[in-house]
């Protein structure tokens, strides 16, 4: 602890120092490096601390730090970079690449992988990684020892039967059945990453305030509410760290970092929204803008009056005219969702519409079935696929809902008590959105089959749909895979489960003396080969 403590200070000092520098005059600019040579030496020890220090800030903490236990953007862009897995994806896109693996091969069955590990891997406690680390961390999101708590565990082993120790650098994982996406599972941000099986066992299984990976930053502190500092890896077994240390900044208000941003207290920002983009330009800044693999959606608790009733869900779906909504909040920033997967995700079909806006319908339909209140949960964050934040699109749809004749009263939460409050389900409406995870149609369409209410945020539970969901998983990749899940996009939409709002451009803005930082698709960032000038 107290050795944390001495890093953290010399670290937040050389935020400091930054602070200070950012003020002063250009940043890309030959005579200012020709005046920088110059100075004191003194002078460039401070420079040095400033610039070998990245700040990202970012609307809320992490839900926690251990990657079987998190489900949330927030954990999963620290935790991708204290952590690796067998498998990671390139870095620009979602095609699969080795990692802690070298190689593998697939059975002809499809039901057992066979990994080649790294040799001279150590996890940063300087214990070593092995077959056995690779046993220890999917055994534990096996039953019997899966909890509840496990909310990727399904997603990423929901086909594993059991996993063999070969020898130190070999290890297979039999499946019960076939698993199209199994591999890009491996390479998830949640679920996948290997934890040291030492930090496992010291901390009663649970990491979430004490990670220990492979990856190329270390854990030094958590400070709630107000950061992570993580330092370089030293013993990595790749390429090293550029910047020597990294802290994650949390701060809630949106205009807040952007004003952090503009004044040199942070390096990078993300949840802003189409309102601070020219606010950000202005003041010598950048925008990184990208198309988002996601989906903002609204959600109703199908297991309870009265949005067990198909009818009902359609009616409140009409109350809303989604493209005004959408054109209002977000500014040419996202694009009104006409699907639950993004149109570059296989499966999507054009064609597919959702229930189209029609106030005076809505309003007789909901007067003739008596719904007159509705009880909204919601959070107050801003979230990559709704940078607008959820309140705001909670008081947006309150409006709709009032036109038609509904009283639709809002209850909003911090991100953490939010999650929570959607486990606990008591709810009529809810707001949720997706990142996917590996560019897979199932990673979209599973949220609706899903056993986890944490997933599963409208708790819908149709056998047809599950049928086709165990289709898709084990059909091989191309048309007649494709269409079963454009077949369940069909479904999702007749029954009405979500109502679909939009798919968010990612926006991030930094500045303009950052360069090398990789905002991923799957919405994490990998800052091991960023850095300033």
């Amino acid at each position: 602890m107290k050795g944390n403590k001495r890093v953290l200070a010399l670290v937040l000092s050389a935020a400091f120092a930054l602070t200070t520098l950012a003020g002063c005059g250009s940043q890309n600019d030959k005579s200012a490096d020709s005046s920088s040579a110059a100075a004191s030496s003194s002078g460039e020890t401070t420079k040095s601390r400033a610039q070998d220090t990245i700040i990202y800030a970012q609307g809320a903490d992490p839900r926690g730090l251990d990657p079987a236990l998190v489900d949330d953007g927030e954990s999963g862009k620290i935790i991708v970079n204290i952590y690796e897995g067998l498998l990671k994806y390139n870095k620009d896109s979602t095609q699969i690449e080795p990692s802690l693996a070298e190689s593998w091969e697939v059975s002809s069955d499809g039901l057992t992988y066979t990994f080649h590990l790294k040799k001279g891997v150590k996890f940063q406690d300087g214990t070593d990684f092995n077959a056995e680390a690779v046993k220890i961390n999917i055994d534990r999101q096996l039953p019997p020892k899966v909890t509840e708590d496990m909310v990727y565990a399904g997603f990423v082993f929901g086909s594993v039967k059991d996993v063999e120790v070969v020898d130190d650098s070999t290890v297979k994982i039999n499946l019960k059945a076939p698993s199209t996406p199994f591999l890009n599972n491996l390479a998830m941000c949640m679920g996948a990453p290997i934890v040291s099986p030492k930090a496992l066992e010291e901390n009663n299984n649970n990491v979430n305030e004490h990670p220990v990976g492979t990856g190329p930053y270390t854990f030094v502190s958590w400070t709630k509410g107000q950061n992570i500092v993580l330092k370089k890896n030293d013993n990595y077994w790749g390429t090293k760290a550029v910047t020597s240390n990294v802290i994650f900044k949390f701060i809630p208000d949106n205009s807040a970092r952007v004003v952090a941003l503009n004044n040199g207290e942070a390096d990078i920002i993300d949840g802003i929204d189409a309102t601070v983009v020219k606010q950000i330009e202005d003041s010598g800044n950048k925008i990184y803008k990208a198309a988002g693999m996601n989906i903002n959606y609204l959600a109703y608790n199908t297991t309870k009056a009265p949005f067990n009733d198909v009818k009902v869900r359609t009616a409140i779906s009409q109350a809303i005219n989604v493209p005004e909504l959408v054109k209002s909040l977000y500014q040419g920033y996202a694009e009104p969702a006409t699907s639950v997967l993004p149109s570059f995700i296989p499966g999507f079909d054009s064609s597919i519409a959702q229930v189209a806006f029609d106030q005076a319908a809505a309003k007789t339909a909901l007067a003739g079935a008596g719904v007159t209140n509705l009880h909204i949960i919601t959070y107050t964050n801003p979230r990559p696929y709704n940078t607008a934040n959820g309140q705001a699109l909670a008081e947006a749809i309150q409006g709709y809902l009032k036109n038609a004749g509904v009283t639709a009263t809002i209850d909003a939460f911090d991100w953490t008590t939010y999650k929570e409050k959607v486990k606990a389900g008591d709810y009529d409406i809810c707001f949720y959105g997706w990142i996917g995870d590996n560019g897979d149609p199932d990673n979209f369409m599973n949220l609706m089959a899903d056993k986890d209410p944490r997933m599963n945020v409208a708790r819908y539970d149709n056998a047809a749909y599950k049928d086709l969901i165990a289709k898709g998983l084990t059909t091989p990749n191309g048309d007649a895979r494709n269409k079963i899940y454009t077949d369940l996009e069909k479904l999702a939409a007749q029954e009405a489960v979500w109502l679909p709002i939009s798919h968010a451009t990612t926006l991030v803005g930094y500045r303009s003396n950052v360069k090398d930082f990789n905002y991923h698709t799957t919405g994490v960032i990998f800052l091991s080969e960023a850095s300033k000038n």
